[in-house]
């Protein structure tokens, strides 16, 4: 078993699979010590022939394969599509179209939340997964035989879980529920990390504005400093000591080096005067722009607790009604959100979703109505 590790071979594989209605695809990267994931291996495979790219080959271009990933005439399969596709992003700045995740697929054909690929293959392609080298460096070379054939296993069985999926979608009508979730997976915004925004990763237990708006600046800062060294997070500070310096606010390097989280030494380097400034941007900025402490969620009512417990029960007896899996239709925050808020803005809500499950939430909600028994299973009945 070969690597392609020239280019003239790739574009003659790409050529000839630009012929096909649909290929699979899944990589093989590492990203233990960097920020970016470093792609190893790609695997490919249409109808009746499957190839392995070693896109760390010298001199290897990469062109013919992100030129077939852009072709719109040829569906492009991933099982758990958003890790594959953030590499392409990366490294091409596109993300593949059209897209099938037959992951999301199991989901809205019943094999439950986050249906693993060799679960999904034991169960429609028949097939058993040698699972020994699931753990191997791609980065290395020379791959083995074994390696090589393990890796190429994740696409040929996936050719069979995709045709048997798109076969339970056609019989039950429910392609256009994958609509919403490809629309995000072809989205490159999701691809995209905002530092603004990762201050929202970051678990603590702020109790004010200016708590949240020293989390805010020092995710940042940190995200900021991940990216242009291309380290894990981690390496530049690790998320207890984002969330110890947000919720003490040190305005010192006295106080800074008080700090549990932090190692000795710490607050006399340049990143801790980094930190210092991050600490002072957070507190001069306008409490105006800063979200309130876990953006208002700590102060749910108790009549929107008491909602949501039943709603989640609700959303049980739908999701099996159904056969999809619930999260799929609504997660735990989704629903804490329908029981404050009417007009929530939640997938949940929307499209399908509200067909499926959110007018029955509200109407839940609002007293129009309950969960009883019906055919002596439990089931959600009009009231009255």
């Amino acid at each position: 078993m070969q690597l392609i590790s020239d280019t003239a071979t790739l574009a003659r594989l790409c050529a000839r699979l630009s012929s096909e209605a649909f290929v699979t695809v899944d990589t093989e990267f590492m990203r233990e010590t960097t920020y970016y994931p470093i792609l190893c291996l790609i695997q490919i495979a249409g109808a009746d022939e499957a190839g392995l790219i070693d896109p760390l080959a010298p001199g290897m271009d990469l062109a013919p394969f992100f030129e077939l990933m852009a072709n719109p005439a040829v569906l492009k399969v991933f099982h758990a599509a958003r890790q594959d596709i953030e590499i392409m992003v990366n490294l091409s700045g596109k993300v593949p179209t059209p897209l099938f995740d037959t992951q999301i697929a199991a989901m809205v054909c019943g094999f439950g939340d986050q249906v693993g690929y060799e679960a999904i293959v034991r169960k429609l392609a028949k097939a058993q997964i040698d699972k020994s080298s699931r753990f191997t460096d791609w980065s290395r070379r020379p791959l083995t035989d074994k390696q090589l054939a393990y890796a190429l296993s994740d696409v040929t069985h996936l050719r069979v879980v995709y045709e048997k999926l798109q076969q339970q979608l056609d019989a039950t009508g429910r392609e256009h529920w994958l609509e919403e979730e490809n629309a995000t997976l072809a989205n490159p915004d999701t691809y995209r990390t905002d530092p603004a925004e990762a201050w929202r990763r970051i678990k603590a237990r702020l109790r004010s504005r200016k708590q949240v708006g020293v989390l805010m600046a020092l995710a940042a800062w940190r995200e900021h400093e991940a990216q242009h060294k291309d380290v894990p997070r981690a390496r530049i500070l690790k998320d207890d000591a984002v969330a110890e310096i947000a919720t003490q606010m040190p305005q010192s390097k006295e106080a800074l080096a008080g700090l549990r989280a932090l190692p000795r030494g710490f607050a006399n380097s340049r990143s801790g005067e980094a930190i210092l400034a991050a600490v002072k941007e957070g507190l001069a900025r306008d409490p105006k722009t800063v979200p309130a402490p876990d953006d208002g969620r700590g102060e749910t009512s108790d009549a929107a607790q008491a909602a949501a417990e039943v709603l989640k029960l609700a959303l049980k007896v739908v999701a099996e009604q159904q056969g999809i899996a619930p999260k799929l239709i609504a997660t735990s925050s989704d629903i804490d959100a329908v029981a404050e808020n009417d007009e929530a803005d939640v997938v949940t809500l929307k499209g399908w979703r509200r067909e499926v499950f959110g007018t029955l939430a509200l109407d839940l909600k609002h007293g129009r109505a309950m969960i009883g028994f019906r055919g002596g299973k439990v089931a959600v009945v009009p009231a009255g």
